[in-house]
């Protein structure tokens, strides 16, 4: 099949001056002999207009960027062009200058960005989280940083990102931003999502991370901190002076000794309490994810003697309001506030949280005491082992099974 062959020329019309001299620049588009023009809304003065190279011959900023724009057009025609010759589709310079100087088909980078965010904005609450927006918005004022510096324009198409920038946006990330290889990933995802909507309505034909995913997307395995049996037991010993810390003691203690988080340690009710047939006090709760408060996974946890202790120490502390949680439990951010003083008094030199105790069960109260990782993962609610796992790497049994009998040699 003969391909449509085209040529492109830009030109002055001096038969048509403005008022203040400037002669119109046209654009001419002729594919196998038709041809079509239009204005492109720029003038200039017929001395500066160098007909052979068909540009401005100034050097001023102005000139620069009249000859940028003309560039641009010529780049984005022969991208149309190519396209179309890609789906072989009628080509005439009509449909060409159309498409090159309509607002719809321009797809823009960091508008359609724009539109997508607050189009999911909507949807916070059944399909996406506050915290997620606001993970996409911060990605996008970088990528809008990235996008001035690198191009030093307001905006791109999405035919114009290429390798370089998406080189030239993880520098940004990571020396503007000062980003963890973990937070760019995350970062780098909500810009792919962007590129994948762009590819499916077929804005983009080359995909610009090519090559790039295994450096952009890998996640650096980070160490769960947890309190070891010895930090652990200073706790449990150590008898405070206040209410309020040994309230704070019992709240995060009954975490250690059942994996629960704060919110779900929060919201436990009476009903969530039951007995087995052998008497056995239990947990059975769904998770609740703190964002929206809609219920998870399931823990199913068998209590301990210290954790009935507590629960039992606390029964019945709302005597106006039986259907009040289990336990008076404060904010997360007072726990947390009081949980430094517990662990300076302690002489525990690690950041106690809240969750510091959902890690210490799963490590040093279960894994550590040879708890089968699948029953350490239906305790803490988890939807498969792979998220438990992250705590078994900490606590390898079986190296530690292995080692042994190497020890043995060497005595």
């Amino acid at each position: 099949m003969k391909q449509d062959s085209m040529k492109v020329l830009f030109f002055i019309r001096k038969s048509r001056l403005k008022k203040n001299g400037e002669a119109p620049i046209f654009l001419r588009v002729t594919v196998n002999g038709q041809q079509d023009e239009v204005r492109i809304q720029r003038s200039i003065p017929c001395k500066q207009w160098n007909s052979l190279k068909e540009c401005s011959k100034g050097k001023d900023r102005i000139s620069i960027e009249l000859n940028s724009y003309i560039e641009s057009l010529k780049v984005r025609l022969y991208q149309l062009h190519k396209d179309l010759l890609f789906r072989d589709a009628l080509i005439t310079p009509k449909n060409l200058l159309i498409q090159l100087f309509s607002k719809e088909e321009r797809h823009l980078l960091l508008q359609t960005m724009k539109k997508c965010i607050d189009d999911w904005s909507l949807l916070i609450g059944q399909e996406y989280q506050p915290s997620t927006i606001s993970r996409y918005n911060n990605c996008y004022d970088s990528l809008k940083e990235a996008v001035g510096s690198f191009y030093k324009k307001e905006d791109i198409t999405f035919y114009e990102l290429n390798g370089e920038f998406i080189d030239a946006f993880e520098m940004h990330l990571r020396t503007t931003r000062k980003l963890a290889q973990n937070t760019l990933t995350k970062y780098m995802s909500c810009f792919r999502k962007v590129l994948g909507i762009a590819r499916d309505n077929g804005w983009l034909k080359s995909d610009p991370l090519a090559g790039k995913r295994k450096k952009l997307f890998r996640k650096d395995e980070s160490c769960p901190t947890f309190l070891t049996l010895e930090e652990l037991r200073k706790i449990i010993e150590k008898d405070f002076s206040t209410t309020r810390l040994n309230q704070v003691k019992d709240f995060f203690l009954l975490c250690c000794y059942t994996g629960l988080s704060y919110i779900d340690v929060s919201t436990l009710l009476p009903s969530h309490l039951y007995r087995d047939n052998n008497g056995k006090l239990w947990i059975h709760k769904s998770r609740v994810k703190i964002t929206t408060k809609k219920e998870s996974c399931t823990c199913n946890v068998p209590l301990l003697a210290p954790a009935v202790a507590i629960i039992e120490k606390y029964k019945g502390w709302n005597q106006e309001n039986p259907d009040v949680p289990c336990l008076p439990v404060p904010s997360n951010q007072k726990m947390n506030e009081y949980l430094k003083e517990i662990a300076t008094l302690c002489r525990i030199n690690k950041r106690l949280t809240v969750h510091v105790a959902r890690h210490t069960f799963a490590t040093t109260v279960t894994l550590a005491n040879n708890v089968a990782l699948q029953n350490v993962s239906k305790m803490l609610g988890h939807s498969s082992t792979r998220m438990t796992q992250h705590y078994a790497r900490v606590l390898d049994s079986s190296i530690i099974k292995d080692m042994q009998g190497v020890a043995n040699i060497f005595k």
